[in-house]
This record gives structure tokens, C-alpha cells and sequence, in this order.
């Protein structure tokens, strides 16, 4: 489970109810939700809480660098708690399916010089994508 509540405590991040219930829908492992899921689910534990202050809410978090932003097949973008360590994503190019993982090695190290153009690379975002077990084919049948 992501230690999303505890990390914006320690920051002093002031916890409002709406702050409040998006962190609690947002925590746990494997979470890529959609900022329309966050609100739907929001919505359950806190019926007053609005559209428009579930996205504000979700802009904080990720300015802050507590959520990522991961973008899924061109479909809506999905918020995932688990920031810290960071890590890559592998996605079902059918049903979108979203699951963390933890490769071994620094993707940094990976970009030869050369292909570097000049840029001093700060970051890397890799997603892998492919069917998840649900989405693969099964054996034909004869």
C-alpha cells in the first residue's frame, strides 16, 4: 500500500475533507485511476465534494510531486500514488490495464551519449506495453 496520507502529513500539507478523501481513494498499490474515477469514488465518501475541486486537488498533488501523472494509450490520464521510488509502467494495449513495476538497472545510464543531443537528462518515463493475462488469447481449440 502506498504511504501516500503519511507523506502529506509530514510535509504539513493542510488535510481538508476533499484533500482527505482523495488521498484515501488514491492509497494503495497498483492504484491508476482516472481523475473521473477519483471523483466518482470521492463522491461515495464525501457526496458534496465537486468535479472541479477532486482536478484541483489532483493538480496539487502532482505539482508537488506526491502523484504521477500517467498517460494510458491516449485514453485519460491516470494519477498514481506510488511516486516515490519512481517507476516504470506496463500497460494492456486492450483493456488498459495499469501495474507498476521495478526493473533492475538506471534507465538514465541506458541513453548512449550520442543520442543525448546535448541534453542533460533528468528523468525517464518508460511504459511498457503488451495483453495482460486477462487479455491474452487463449490455445485454439480443435
Amino acid at each position: 500500500m502506498s504511504d501516500l496520507l503519511e507523506r502529506l502529513r509530514a510535509r504539513g500539507w493542510r488535510m481538508t475533507p476533499q484533500r482527505r478523501v482523495v488521498a484515501e481513494v488514491l492509497d494503495g498499490d497498483h492504484v491508476h485511476l482516472t481523475a473521473d474515477e477519483v471523483q466518482a469514488r470521492a463522491a461515495q465518501r464525501l457526496p458534496e465534494i465537486s468535479r472541479a475541486t477532486v482536478y484541483n486537488v489532483l493538480g496539487g498533488l502532482v505539482l508537488l510531486g506526491e502523484v504521477a501523472e500517467v498517460s494510458a494509450l491516449g485514453g485519460a490520464k491516470r494519477y498514481d500514488p506510488n511516486a516515490h521510488p519512481p517507476h516504470e509502467h506496463l500497460v494492456c494495449t486492450r483493456c488498459g490495464t495499469v501495474r507498476d513495476v521495478h526493473p533492475t538497472g538506471d534507465p538514465l545510464t541506458a541513453l548512449p551519449e550520442e543520442e543525448r543531443f546535448g541534453f542533460t537528462v533528468l528523468a525517464a518515463e518508460i511504459t511498457y506495453r503488451g495483453l495482460c493475462p486477462q487479455c491474452v488469447p487463449g490455445p485454439p481449440h480443435g
